[in-house]
């Protein structure tokens, strides 16, 4: 396949979106960002480097016809960007947010119009996945509208594009997000998981010197705070005769926690502060708060000589002087809230609380149940201490640590030099070592910087980290012994991928012909570990204990053309997408015909 002139990096934030993109066809390969137009006030439209991530469905009447036109002449019954984030805030039930994060709850249908969450007018909502789509569809035009005059063959839709997503996004998220890039015009797509182009952005950035600023046997950890997520990545610096590679070690569970949680914090501390002064909001009232603190907080964090920030919200009665209530978040608050509420100071061994002690709880957006990111953050390190240590004692200077000692920032709240150095200071208290913090450029724009680097380094033109599966995924394979009363058959587990399989791989099962179902609704059990990472393809654990955990199971019926149940030998073919699932074809022994069953590697759920 001829390579498209352009490698297109998009950030599909859950708080901003951003585009960049490199062209090959220039010798220094930098990476630009992409201005994106979008309506800043009624009729008025700028170009900004960031689209802001919100959807505004506005009233019948609201606004006069054109006021959201921009420069490809399409006007949409809705706006997306600056003034939907602004507007919005004001009227929150018309506001759709952090689409990103339904796009992965996995107890709601992501197609059905159930945005704005809770609001009353059921005939002005749209769904995740549309919502989705409208963003990532505003950046199709925002491309087309520059480049397309110049010349057809760069319109986008004939151009290379990675598209970043949490790395703990499960497959369906996955899925998801490329049907919304389809939906949107998208045709030749990769996804790339964010705390990766974060550090490709990093690789970008130090294109001569990163060899000069890492060694062999560092541990890096990437930790990335979005407005929807925590992700943590650990990599490590590796050599191979002399020459060093980065080798991906783990990646994290999925937190859904980030600025939203801390944007709702600071909302419920102000909203106490009104209530002394004998001012009491209401429900919407509180939403329109926590939409206020979201640009409180981005304001603050990114000017450090700021001391606060007003905001207005809506009043409720004819007490409220012109019909609004005023308040400002103070910079002592904002430190005060995240870092005793998000940050705190944790010993190496503090776990997460996992889940709530209730047994019915509202329905909504699966926040974590702990707030604090650090005892998430130690969590992982623990879970992981065991590969940590291995690679972090082949230095070639012979120094032993024994945890991370060098670590990448990205998400905006790292703007905060204060939040940053709660990270170092319990690291270092962690590991007793020092932490090298590799500086970065733009933490709004880094997702998309490195997801465009990412693309020419797939093209062979860049240094590449390896990776791979995160985890060893295996399928349980009924035992032939005898049925005993009051005991089921015991289950072998099979490994059909192997830690590190790289995705876009695939290969044979080795050695093993299996017995297949077909015809009758038969389950499927699929499993995993992030700790057993040197079982090799076609291993057969007999028994297995902790260090293995089984995943949803998938049940359905395999088609028999004969049209009744029966038993067909089979052998095994794994194949892991670029998306990140794993396919494993069944191949019949005595037949041409095969059967496809398809797993997610990136933890939860299966598919048929």
């Amino acid at each position: 396949m001829v390579n498209s002139r352009f490698s297109i990096g998009i950030d599909l934030g859950t708080t901003n979106c951003a585009m960049a993109y490199i062209d090959s066809q220039k010798e220094d390969g930098t990476a630009e960002v992409l201005n994106l137009p979008q309506i800043v006030q009624p009729g008025v439209y700028e170009d900004r480097k960031l689209l802001p991530s919100f959807l505004y469905l506005p009233q019948k009447g609201e606004f006069q016809n054109g006021a959201f036109k921009l420069p490809w002449g399409e006007e949409q019954p809705f706006v997306v960007g600056e003034f939907a984030k602004t507007h919005g805030a004001l009227v929150p039930t018309h506001l759709v947010s952090s689409a990103k994060s339904w796009l992965c709850h996995t107890a709601v249908n992501r197609r059905d119009k159930i945005l704005p969450w809770k609001a009353n007018d059921e005939s002005n909502k749209v769904s995740p996945l549309e919502a989705s789509t409208f963003y990532l569809k505003h950046l199709v035009n925002s491309w087309n509208a520059q480049f397309e005059t110049i010349d057809s063959e760069l319109k986008l839709e004939k151009q290379e594009v990675v598209l970043t997503v949490p790395a703990s996004f499960d497959a369906d998220a996955r899925d998801f997000t490329m049907e919304a890039a389809k939906d949107a015009g998208f045709k030749k797509i990769s996804l790339l998981e964010e705390p990766q182009a974060a550090f490709y952005s990093w690789l970008e950035a130090n294109k001569d010197t990163w060899r000069e600023q890492v060694q062999e046997g560092d541990v890096i950890l990437i930790i990335d705070v979005g407005g929807g997520t925590s992700d943590f990545t650990l990599i490590a610096v590796e050599s191979d005769q002399g020459n060093l590679f980065l080798n991906r070690l783990a990646v994290g569970e999925h937190i859904l926690l980030g600025g939203d949680n801390m944007d709702l914090a600071l909302a419920y501390e102000l909203s106490r502060q009104l209530a002394a002064n004998n001012v009491k909001i209401d429900l919407a009232q509180m939403v329109a708060l926590s939409h206020a603190c979201r640009t409180a907080k981005e304001k603050l964090l990114a000017d450090k000589d700021l001391r606060s920030w007003p905001m207005t919200i809506l009043g409720r009665g004819s007490k409220m002087i012109s019909g609004t209530i005023k308040c400002e978040l103070e910079r002592s608050i904002l430190e005060k809230v995240l870092l005793e509420g998000f940050f705190p100071i944790c010993s190496a061994d503090d776990q997460p609380t996992l889940q709530s002690g209730y047994g019915f709880q509202e329905i909504g957006l699966p926040y974590a149940a702990d707030a604090a990111i650090t005892k998430h953050l130690a969590h992982f390190l623990v879970k992981h201490r065991k590969s940590i240590e291995q690679k972090s004692s082949q230095g070639k200077d012979g120094k032993k640590t024994s945890g991370v000692n060098v670590i990448l920032f990205n998400g905006g709240v790292f703007k905060s030099t204060l939040l940053r150095q709660r990270i170092l200071d319990n690291l270092e208290s962690w590991s007793k070592c020092p932490i090298k913090m590799l500086s970065h450029q733009d933490l709004d724009l880094s997702v998309a910087v490195g997801a465009a680097s990412f693309g020419i380094a797939k093209r062979g033109k860049g240094i590449r980290i390896r990776g791979g599966a995160p985890r060893t995924y295996y399928i349980g394979i009924e035992s032939s012994a005898p049925a005993i009363p009051g005991f089921p058959r015991p289950i072998k587990a099979l490994c059909v991928v192997p830690f590190g399989m790289e995705e876009g791989t695939e290969s044979d099962i080795p050695g093993h012909e299996f017995g297949l179902i077909i015809g009758q609704k038969v389950t499927f059990r699929f499993l995993s570990s992030s700790t057993r990472k040197n079982d090799a393809l076609g291993t057969i654990l007999e028994e297995w204990d902790d260090d293995v955990h089984e995943i949803s199971p998938l049940q359905l019926t395999l088609e028999n053309p004969e049209k009744n149940a029966s038993m067909v030998p089979v052998y095994l073919h794994s194949k892991i997408t670029d998306i990140g699932t794993l396919e494993l074809w069944c191949i019949g022994k005595n037949s041409k015909q095969k059967w496809k069953l398809e797993f997610n590697v990136r933890e939860n759920k299966a598919n048929s």
